[in-house]
């Protein structure tokens, strides 16, 4: 632990005196510099191990070229990453495509 707080001296006196003061100001003993970085937004995964560009090609696969256009590619990506990414906004626009679809079916309708 005490090596810890060593290393952690070190890169705080490595720093310039702009950045040592951001630290200072934000707190030295809640400034962690061996944080693990998050990851890339090109990295997470969904709950099926699959990134949001292998989600989204694999849709846009099952489509046929001429069926969609570029503003509804950019509209898949966009709630692909929402849901990856667990924002309310995706998941109620998520669920009420999932209810309207089951309440078209039930009045034999579709879009």
């Amino acid at each position: 632990m005490n090596e810890e707080k060593e290393r952690k001296k070190a890169i705080f006196d490595s720093m310039s005196p702009r950045r040592q003061k951001y630290i200072l100001k934000r707190g030295f003993d809640k400034w962690d510099p061996f944080q693990e970085p998050k990851d890339p937004i090109d990295i997470r995964k969904d709950k099926t191990k699959r990134t949001s560009q292998m989600l989204v090609r694999e849709f846009l696969q099952t489509r046929s070229p001429e069926d969609y256009s570029n503003s509804f590619s950019r509209g898949v990506l966009d709630i692909c990453m929402g849901i990856i990414n667990n924002e309310e906004r995706f998941i109620g626009m998520y669920e009420f495509s999932c209810w309207y679809r089951s309440l078209l079916e039930k009045e034999g309708l579709s879009l």
